[in-house]
């Protein structure tokens, strides 16, 4: 099936894949594989993780939707950043600095599951 993982300033992966896993507001996590019907959802702070043959990606995404139709999957945010774009030492600065703000918190806590550090 097609995927797209799109944030307002770029295209972070185009292609084929054979599953993509989100979690969406109120339904928890959800896999979509070719074939899915079709799906609409808001998504809550968390991971995405695009499973390819050429291995696999995994975004944190800040908001957004996923829409999947005709074996395409949509996934839409705001904000979304690859490993690779993730500043760790400000994820850990913005953690530290979230008080009682739950939704800093869990964006900082899913940027660091993101890039593998905890």
């Amino acid at each position: 099936m097609q995927v797209e993982l799109v944030s307002p300033e770029r295209i972070l992966y185009s292609g084929e894949a054979e599953m993509v896993v989100c979690r969406t507001i109120g339904g928890g996590e959800v896999a979509f594989l070719a074939g899915h019907a079709p799906f609409l959802a808001a998504l809550e702070i968390s991971r995405v993780k695009i499973k390819a043959s050429g291995g696999e990606v995994v975004a944190a995404v800040h908001g957004g939707f996923v829409h999947v139709r005709d074996d395409k999957v949509i996934v839409l945010s705001d904000v979304a950043e690859l490993p690779d774009q993730i500043d760790v030492e400000r994820a850990h600065r913005a953690r530290a600095d979230a008080g009682e703000d739950d939704a800093a918190r869990r964006r900082a806590e899913v940027r660091l599951d993101v890039a593998g550090v905890r």
